[in-house]
C-alpha cells in the first residue's frame, strides 16, 4: 500500500493506520515524491558526505496558483479544519523535505494562516481536481481551510528552517524551492529547472568564488539506468519521481536488498549496475509529517508561539 501526503485528515487516523499496518508483513509506504528527484539527491550527497557539510539553514517555498482565481468553484480541498489547506495539501511536501536534509522537526514558531478567498460558488457538477473546470452557480460558500500559511521551525539538528506555502501564488503553477546554508557551503533546488542545481563551496577560489550551476547526470543519484539516455543535459521532469518511486516500491515488495539481486532476474543483465532506490518513507513517516503540521496550526492559534512537535 502506497498512501499519498498526507497521510491522512488527522493524527489519530494515522495512527490507526500505522497500527494496522504493523505485524503484517506487508510494506506500507507514504509517497513524498520529491525525495526521487536526482537533483534533490545530489545536493544531499553532498551534504552529508561532500562538500558542504550540515545544514544550518533550510528555507523553501512550494507556491501554486490553483487556488487564485475567487470564482473557481467550492470543493473538498477549500473544505475542513484549519491546516488542511494549502499546509496540508502542497506543504506537507516542504515540510519532508526539510526533514530530508535536516533531521526532525523539534518545535516550529511564527506561523500564520491566512484565507484570503474567503468564499467560492457551489459547482453544478462534480468539481474535480485542483482548478475544477465546471459551470458554478450563483451561490456561494465559506472557504473553510487556509490559502497560505508561513511559519518558522527549530530541527533537532539545531538547523533553522523557514517555509512559506501558498496555493494563491499567481502565475506560479508548482513552483516548489529551496536553499541550504551549510557549514562550507550552500545550495538551490527549483522545481521548474528539475534536472539541474547550483552549487557554492570551497571548489572555487576569489575571484570566481559563487554559485555554478550542475546539470545532473549519471554521477548523480537515479539517473544511471533510469533514463532513455542517461547522461548530462538530458532533461527529465516530475514525472520520472513518480517512477522511481514506484520503482523503489516495487523493489521493496519485491524483496530486493541488493542490487544484485536483479543480476538473477531474466533479461535484466544488462542493468545490473543500475543503483539501489532507497526505500520509500513509512506510514510512520506520515504520521510524523502531521504531526508537525499540527504543530504548525497550533502555532498559528496561539498567535505565533512556540509549539513542540509530540
Amino acid at each position: 500500500m502506497l498512501c499519498e501526503k498526507p497521510l491522512a485528515p488527522s493524527v489519530a487516523d494515522a495512527q490507526a493506520m500505522v497500527a494496522a499496518a504493523e505485524g503484517t508483513g506487508l510494506v506500507a509506504a507514504t509517497g513524498f515524491t520529491f525525495r526521487r528527484s536526482p537533483a534533490v539527491n545530489a545536493v544531499r550527497q553532498q551534504v552529508e558526505e561532500g562538500s558542504l557539510g550540515p545544514v544550518q539553514h533550510f528555507n523553501g517555498h512550494y507556491w501554486c496558483d490553483y487556488g487564485h482565481n475567487p470564482d473557481a468553484p467550492i470543493s473538498w480541498r477549500y473544505r475542513g479544519r484549519p491546516g488542511s489547506g494549502a499546509l496540508s495539501d502542497i506543504g506537507s511536501h516542504l515540510i519532508d523535505l526539510g526533514e530530508y536534509f535536516c533531521g526532525p522537526v523539534q518545535s516550529v514558531q511564527g506561523a500564520v494562516l491566512s484565507t484570503q478567498v474567503r468564499e467560492r460558488p457551489v459547482p453544478l457538477g462534480t468539481a474535480v481536481g485542483h482548478s475544477a473546470d465546471v459551470a458554478v452557480s450563483q451561490e456561494r460558500e465559506p472557504v473553510e481551510n487556509d490559502d497560505v500559511a508561513t511559519f518558522t521551525a527549530t530541527f533537532a539538528s539545531g538547523a533553522v528552517g523557514t517555509f512559506s506555502v501558498s496555493r494563491i501564488a499567481r502565475g506560479l503553477a508548482n513552483s516548489l524551492g529551496f536553499e541550504v546554508f551549510t557549514q562550507n557551503g550552500a545550495a538551490t533546488f527549483e522545481l521548474s529547472r528539475p534536472a539541474e542545481f547550483t552549487i557554492a563551496d570551497a571548489a572555487a577560489s576569489d575571484p570566481v568564488d559563487g554559485y555554478r550551476r550542475v546539470v545532473v547526470g549519471p554521477g548523480h543519484p537515479y539517473v544511471a539506468g533510469g533514463l532513455p539516455m542517461d547522461f548530462p543535459s538530458v532533461g527529465h521532469g516530475q514525472h520520472e519521481f513518480f517512477v522511481w518511486q514506484a520503482r523503489a516500491f516495487l523493489e521493496q515488495i519485491a524483496g530486493l536488498e541488493q542490487i544484485a539481486g536483479l543480476e538473477q532476474i531474466a533479461g535484466l543483465e544488462q542493468i545490473a549496475g543500475l543503483d539501489q532506490l532507497p526505500p520509500c518513507p513509512t506510514l510512520a513517516d506520515g504520521l510524523h509529517n502531521l504531526r508537525v503540521i499540527d504543530a504548525v496550526v497550533a502555532s498559528a492559534d496561539a498567535g505565533g508561539n512556540a509549539v513542540t512537535v509530540q
